[in-house]
């Protein structure tokens, strides 16, 4: 009894704070006496250890379209550049920590991370002012990172040219010859304080003016991944994602 009237309060507290899902909670406490009565012995099923995931039962699996497909994006350029070392700078942790079991990954951020892996090394820059010397770097990518710099979400300063700071450190770090990839959300250029900022591709393609464009992929509102994409389409966009692979000139 005690089982059945802990699920009654849980229903019922669900009914007040999530109506929607008291129907799933319903099916979780059906399912769960059906496993207890079909139970084998080898685990314990008790009140205690219960952890309802009553909202996964669904046919597909959901992902966040910019974050499952600009990672994928990079490493597939890197499978072509093959470089002898990578560096990246505060894109999503596990680009570096995948990437890094075939290419060694040098992997830097504001809020420096403690990873222990062979072949990746983890470091602190601040992307405004980077120590790395003029045209030093090879292989660099900074992605879904650009368009947070100097909003204060993540503990720096405010500054409105934060973002423009970044960008001109990228490109003096960037050694001629170099790639350097460049991800960042497009559509209606504005802020949305204190998240990110949203960028045009006239802007992105005028920031990194000195470097080569050499190619640009589109994630769109609808998903999916447009390589080589058209940059017409980013003007339909409301929170696309633009993928851009730059190149530095050789002097």
């Amino acid at each position: 009894m005690f089982l059945k009237d802990k699920c009654i309060q849980l229903a019922k507290d669900m009914l007040i704070r999530f109506p929607k899902k008291i129907f799933h909670l319903f099916y979780f406490y059906v399912d769960l006496q059906k496993f207890k009565n079909k139970n084998d012995g080898r685990f314990s099923v008790t009140m205690k250890d219960i952890h309802p995931c009553i909202t996964d039962k669904i046919k597909s699996t959901p992902f966040d379209q910019h974050y499952i497909y600009h990672p994928a994006w990079a490493a597939r350029i890197l499978a072509k550049t093959k470089p002898v070392v990578h560096v990246d700078i505060s894109s999503i942790l596990s680009f570096s920590t995948i990437v890094s079991a075939f290419i060694p990954v040098k992997f830097y951020d504001y809020r420096p991370a403690s990873l222990q892996l062979n072949n990746l090394e983890s470091h602190f820059e601040d992307l405004k002012t980077l120590s790395f010397l003029n045209d030093s770097i090879a292989s660099l990518s900074c992605m879904h990172t650009i368009e947070h710099i100097g909003l204060g979400r993540y503990g720096d300063a405010l500054d409105p040219l934060g973002d423009i700071k970044a960008m001109k450190e990228l490109i003096r770090v960037l050694k001629p010859g170099g790639d350097l990839l460049i991800v960042v959300p497009v559509g209606k250029p504005r802020i949305e304080f204190n998240a990110h900022r949203i960028y045009s591709f006239e802007q992105i393609k005028d920031y990194f003016s000195s470097l080569s464009l050499f190619e640009f992929s589109l994630i769109p509102d609808s998903g999916g991944l447009i390589s080589n994409a058209n940059s017409e389409l980013v003007k339909k966009q409301n929170y696309g994602c633009g993928c851009f692979w730059f190149k530095k000139n050789r002097e």
